[in-house]
């Protein structure tokens, strides 16, 4: 018995690769220290988001053997049955205090993800409202803000990427009681920091609520990593903060931080939150000694460290087919334009031992396929020179 259903999707993905927008995954076989072995070939690897090297700190490492010692392998339940342990509990009192100068009444809530800690708050604000709510979305916004928007089925509208003006001019114009303005902190694709002061001026003067997913920028960007609220120095209880652990904490996670009230509402109400299986506890536990390296000397030191490698690497001259994107964070991506030249150059650097993952849409609009480089305070300034010169030599080939 033939199941066409089957056949359509053959045809679907048979499109994908016509159209150079199938992707593949590829197998790391060694921990991330700038090189890894992937499908058994060694390459000096500017795909990942690791941007303190803190994935394989040895402090951290065994930090979560500890953790297993104590916790075991597994929670057993959700945090509201008997899947929240110490170590949950611990973090989330460490992670509330990077934030008690910039977030009144600070509390944090850990998630297992970025993409549920999304979803859930934007439902859960959904259900905070006693009239109309509406939502502002930055037109480059990460996918899991975009999801969590449409799931609470409330009127959104989109701005215009980083422009105040036209968000102005939508704010003005809703007549909705309560209003959300959406954006991500870092925008991971472009590599270019959200304008926050005047999003929150902005917020303020419509009393909004500003919701800020600051994946990329947790850990890297502020004196003790606290993110773009650090950077800009920036304070109200109007601001809901949202983390990941993934990334420049090197472990795995997310959290959300802001005032005890809004945090107490996402406990009782947030269904990605209620209705998962906690996260691992040894993963709590070796955060505590990520964050602990995060916000100390050697943080500093591995901040300062990648952003020496981004001056190096964002003066550097750039192939005249290539635009370079203007960022002053980790992201530092090279724009090709067709989905067939970004494949063609992400597979002459794997040639030359260097990994770049091709970047094309849907993730980034029609036309602006690009190689993503991200630099991890892992890597050496002999890696990014050796990485400028494989991008001169692609671009010449």
């Amino acid at each position: 018995m033939i199941f066409s259903e089957l056949d359509a999707l053959a045809s679907k993905l048979s499109a994908l690769e016509t159209q150079g927008l199938r992707r593949e995954r590829r197998t790391v076989e060694s921990v991330s220290l700038g090189h890894m072995v992937v499908d058994s070939q060694r390459l000096l690897t500017f795909n990942s988001n690791d941007y303190l090297g803190l994935a394989s700190h040895p402090q951290v490492v065994e930090a979560l053997k500890e953790g297993a010692s104590l916790y075991g392998a597994g929670s057993g339940a959700s945090h509201l049955i008997s899947g929240h342990s110490q170590a949950h509990d611990r973090l989330e009192e460490l992670l509330a205090t990077f934030f008690l100068s910039h977030l009144p009444s600070a509390r944090a809530l850990y998630f297992s993800s970025g993409y549920m800690a999304n979803l859930g708050v934007l439902t859960a604000l959904a259900g905070t409202a006693s009239g109309d709510i509406s939502f502002f979305s930055d037109q480059l916004n990460h996918a899991s803000l975009i999801d969590g928007i449409r799931l609470t089925r409330d009127p959104f509208q989109i701005y215009n990427h980083a422009d105040i003006a036209d968000l102005s001019l939508k704010l003005s114009a809703c007549q909705s009681g309560t209003k959300v303005v959406v954006t991500d902190g870092v925008f991971s694709m472009d590599g270019d920091i959200a304008p926050m002061p005047e999003l929150l001026r902005l917020c303020e003067q419509h009393g909004a609520w500003l919701l800020v997913d600051d994946a990329h920028g947790f850990g890297v960007l502020g004196d003790t990593g606290a993110g773009v609220l650090e950077h800009f120095n920036l304070s109200s209880p109007q601001l809901i903060y949202m983390g990941t652990l993934g990334k420049a904490a090197g472990v795995s996670g997310a959290f959300v931080a802001a005032h005890a009230h809004f945090i107490e509402w996402l406990v009782q109400r947030s269904r990605p939150y209620i209705y998962t299986t906690a996260a691992v506890p040894a993963l709590a536990h070796a955060l505590l000694t990520s964050l602990r390296i995060i916000r100390g000397e050697e943080g500093q030191r591995r901040r300062l460290h990648l952003t020496s490698l981004i001056q190096q690497l964002s003066t550097a001259p750039v192939p005249a087919s290539w635009k370079r994107m203007d960022s002053m964070t980790p992201i530092q991506p090279m724009v090709l334009g067709s989905n067939a030249q970004v494949l063609k150059a992400s597979a002459e650097l794997n040639q030359q031992g260097i990994w770049i993952s091709a970047i094309r849409a849907p993730t980034v609009p029609v036309n602006t396929a690009r190689l993503r480089i991200t630099l991890s305070a892992a890597h050496t300034s002999q890696d990014v020179d050796q990485l400028v010169q494989a991008i001169s030599s692609t671009a010449q080939s």
